[in-house]
């Protein structure tokens, strides 16, 4: 395995010295659909009309006439092409590699609105974007290819059926050193599983689609601090655990030593700065959003900033990708001395889920700082636009079929997509101004980033997979709050205070503004963007924005009239009205569907992880809505790589003593929530004896010795059916078992919950007329036959009842995400 990975650092020395002596070109550096020169981002770019350096084959210009007076002069015009039509370009030098990056800002212009366009673009045979739509914001896209032997390259666009127009603003194309992707390396391949053989030559074989650049422990790195104009990003978003890291930063020089990275493989700031493993005893890992089933390029960046002398070459640390494959990381052996810049590369394939994670770890027995600088994660794409996988022998004519089958499959999903999208945006109230967010406004229009497929250039801060209409303008969420009046403060949670805002059209929100400086933040408010921007429910709290602006990190949620369940349970504001047994049942019975879509509504399953009464919110009819997703995690994670977070009280027992988190964790937390429904009380309360402190302890001990009287809220003594409490309950006694084995799914508890609730409208329907005489096995016998007509409904076709995904309609109302206790 040394051996193998040492290849790629054997380089002959000339060809370093070449290497550090590369200089960006002047050229191709286009202001598409312009006949001036513009001076942008440290680069002259050359107004297309004066194209003498390459050719044109159509497309006609167009202007904005009405721009913002923020709009960079070079988006205010575009090329527009109504047919394929191509940029012709020449590669200059020995380079083997060109840098491609185009530019796309839409604007109105005479009668053509060109954020409606969709296009494909390809550069020399290499699929950049298919059916591409920018819709209102600026994309910057990059692909790096190789250049062929006739050194000539095209950039080609093509409107898609049903669209009459594409277009560009801005084009950068530009030789990269030969180095950047070293020729007849072998790499290993590494699958979910582990090692899966080798390959070379991938630099000749393989464009590479940068997905992400990544300054581990530093800051955002723009385009004037970057040798190839590249950005890179923080590493915070992606961190699982980042109570053993901690962040190191170097003053000195960084000591570029042949044959190892050379300063276009990164820039010093990427160097100069590293995440440091402070706990040995467990990993640093990140996780990554990519495309399902497809191959990549990860370089891993390293530079021993830690160390002040000579380094042991003995001591290493190990570079895990999956926690399957381990590479062992020796600085002094690879190197000789610290602050001296290397990398690895790999080629890894994704899961059927869409994630590649990488970790650090330290090795028994060794000293050495354990450490990652920078990470690069690039899409390697065939000039087909995709990967062909190694058919182990198998026709070629299989290949075929599956591949198309597989590209077909993958165009009718996105276009399907695309539709439904389409429909729910136009159908969706305009509330402010928005733009998209799989786009990126960029060059100081904007500090917003996402990271989908479509590589980027700004100062960013980064949200990954974003796929919805979702960000607002700081200057609206300003006008909505009133500038954040105090008066309008509705909550307090460990994220920040949440405010009630009003748009103009009237409509009310919540907006959950992030605590600046405070310990939780960017991973919570990602975390929660990305769980709500890819699922919907009619009771989960709908996400209706964010902004991402000037350091501000804010949440725009519909507004829920009644607040939180604990308000009517036992808040002190007295002018509440109490819940009737009924009403309690009904909204604990929307809460379990809510949380039952959390868990079964999508391929890997989520875990709410802090489900408690104030994270369940009341419309004005009562219907309950899981909110709060801040610390969610996918269910499929490893237990070891994650902190215990949640609200004490209310913490599985089994997650605490054995770092199990599971769906069952959610369970419990909602079990203890059940108590609190039963006895109006909170469920942590230290102003109580010691053996009434935790309420799920205290109610069970109380169930045991034959106490139930005793914890029932006393508004509700005389007013429940003994044979609905007793099923309630048996609920309350299974969800908090010791172990996740023994407690009900989410969907059981629902139908306990149902069943509860039949059971105890049952009597309060017979008293007018029927015979009081009526015993509980006739009531039994009835609940059951109300229930096997509810299961047979929902059998028949009555999704609502656990799948209603469909969006929220214009009439109903926004929410408030009201948090009383902090996580």
């Amino acid at each position: 395995m040394e051996s193998t990975l040492s290849f790629f650092l054997v380089i002959l020395l000339p060809l370093v010295s070449t290497q550090s002596q590369y200089v960006l070109p002047d050229h191709y550096f286009i202001n598409c659909g312009s006949n001036s020169d513009i001076d942008f981002t440290g680069k002259m770019f050359i107004g297309d009309d004066n194209r003498t350096t390459f050719s044109l084959s159509g497309g006609s210009t167009a202007s904005n006439n009405n721009p913002a007076s923020t709009t960079p002069e070079i988006y205010r015009t575009a090329r527009v092409f109504t047919q394929k039509s191509w940029y012709e370009l020449e590669a200059d030098g020995n380079n083997t590699f060109v840098m491609v990056r185009l530019h796309f800002s839409p604007f109105f212009s005479n009668g053509v609105e060109l954020s409606d366009s969709k296009f494909n673009v390809s550069v020399s045979g290499f699929s950049m974007s298919s059916n591409f739509n920018v819709g209102d914001s600026t994309v910057i896209k990059e692909l790096i290819i190789p250049i062929r032997s006739e050194r000539m390259f095209k950039i080609e666009f093509t409107p898609s059926n049903g669209s009459s127009h594409a277009f560009v603003n801005a084009i950068e194309a530009f030789t990269a050193p030969s180095e950047l992707f070293r020729h007849g390396v072998v790499l290993p391949k590494i699958s979910p599983a582990g090692k899966n053989g080798d390959m070379d030559n991938i630099s000749s074989s393989y464009a590479f689609s940068p997905v992400y650049r990544i300054n581990v422990g530093g800051q955002s790195i723009g385009v004037d601090r970057d040798t190839l104009r590249r950005n890179w990003t923080p590493d915070d978003e992606f961190i699982f655990q980042s109570e053993p890291a901690i962040n190191k930063t170097f003053g000195g020089t960084v000591n570029y030593k042949e044959p190892f990275a050379a300063r276009y493989d990164a820039p010093d700031d990427v160097y100069k700065t590293a995440k440091q493993l402070n706990d040995s005893s467990v990993n640093i890992t990140w996780n990554f959003g990519v495309n399902k089933n497809a191959r990549f390029l990860v370089r891993a960046h390293f530079c021993d900033i830690i160390s002040l002398g000579l380094i042991n070459t003995y001591d290493a640390f190990n570079f895990f990708i999956y926690s399957h494959y381990p590479e062992v990381v020796n600085p002094g052996d690879k190197v000789g001395a610290p602050q001296v810049p290397f990398y690895y590369d790999f080629v890894v394939d994704s899961d059927e889920k869409g994630f590649v994670n990488v970790s650090i770890g330290a090795r028994p027995g060794t000293s050495q700082p354990v450490f990652l600088n920078g990470l690069e994660i690039m899409e390697l794409l065939k000039s087909s636009g995709v990967v062909d996988f190694p058919n182990d022998g198998k026709s070629s004519k299989k290949v075929y079929v599956v591949v198309g089958c597989a590209v077909g499959g993958v165009v009718f999903v996105l276009l399907i997509g695309f539709f439904i999208g389409l429909k729910y945006r136009k159908s969706k109230l305009s509330v402010g101004k928005k733009t998209e967010s799989n786009a990126m406004p960029s060059y100081g229009r904007s500090s917003y980033t996402s990271i989908s497929n479509d590589f980027t250039i700004s100062n960013p801060s980064p949200i990954p997979i974003l796929n919805l209409n979702l960000r607002f303008q700081l200057a609206d969420i300003l006008k909505a709050t009133n500038d954040f009046d105090e008066n309008l403060v509705i909550g307090k949670g460990g994220f920040g205070k949440v405010y009630r805002g009003t748009f103009p059209e009237g409509k009310n929100v919540a907006v959950k503004r992030a605590e600046k400086g405070h310990g939780q933040g960017r991973p919570e408010f990602v975390t929660e963007i990305t769980v709500l921007s890819k699922i919907r429910h009619k009771h989960l709290v709908a996400l209706i924005g964010y902004c991402d602006e000037k350091s501000e990190m804010i949440l725009v949620y519909e507004f829920m009239e009644k607040g939180t369940l604990q308000d009517h349970l036992y808040g002190t504001n007295k002018d509440i009205e109490k819940l009737s047994w009924d009403k309690r049942l009904e909204i604990c019975i929307s809460a379990t569907r809510g949380l039952d879509y959390l868990h079964t509504g999508s391929d890997a399953g989520i875990i709410h992880r802090d489900v408690k009464s104030t994270n369940i919110l009341l419309d004005e009819n009562y219907i309950a809505k899981v909110a709060d997703f801040g610390i969610s995690r996918l269910d499929n994670l490893e237990e070891t790589e994650m902190a215990i977070k949640g609200s004490f009280g209310y913490l599985d027992p089994e997650y605490i003593s054995c770092m199990k988190l599971t769906q069952k964790s959610d369970v419990y937390s909602f079990g203890v929530v059940l108590l609190e429904v039963l006895c109006a009380r909170l469920a942590l309360d230290p102003t109580l004896p010691p053996d009434e402190v935790c309420l799920a302890e205290w109610a069970i001990n109380q169930m045991k010795d034959g106490m139930v009287e005793s914890i029932i809220d006393p508004y509700l003594v005389g007013k429940i059916n003994p044979n609905s409490l007793s099923k309630f309950l048996g609920t309350v006694e299974r969800c908090l078992k010791n172990t996740g084995d023994e407690r009900p799914t989410m969907n059981d508890v629902f139908w306990d919950l149902e069943y509860a609730l039949k059971l105890q409208q049952m009597v309060v329907d017979k008293e007018v007329y029927e015979d009081s005489t009526m015993n509980a096995s006739m009531q039994l016998s009835m609940s059951m036959s109300m229930i096997d007509i509810l299961s047979a409904k929902c059998t028949d076709g009555d999704s609502q009842v656990m799948n209603d995904t469909s969006y929220l309609s214009e009439s109903q109302v926004f929410s408030q995400l009201k948090i009383d206790e902090a996580r």
